[in-house]
């Protein structure tokens, strides 16, 4: 079979604490993008997608992941 088994596709929730200034430029970031694209997303359906593309953008995190070693010290 061409089609390898798909990945556990099972949703993790997550609970944080934001400080209220985060919490602020979230709802902020919100109002943008339902400006941007005409379509207004709770807060949280966007963030998912920004914690993935802020991984996806840190150049040193891909490098680890490639290289197979954990650095805390290494910031970019």
């Amino acid at each position: 079979m061409k089609l390898a088994k798909l990945p556990d596709r099972t949703p993790v929730k997550m609970s944080v604490m934001l400080p209220p200034s985060l919490a602020k430029r979230l709802s902020e970031y919100a109002d943008f993008y339902a400006e941007t694209y005409e379509n207004r997303e709770d807060v949280a359906e966007l963030i998912p997608f920004m914690l993935a593309a802020f991984l996806d953008s840190d150049a040193a995190f891909r490098k680890m992941k490639v290289g197979g070693t954990s650095s805390s010290s290494s910031n970019e």
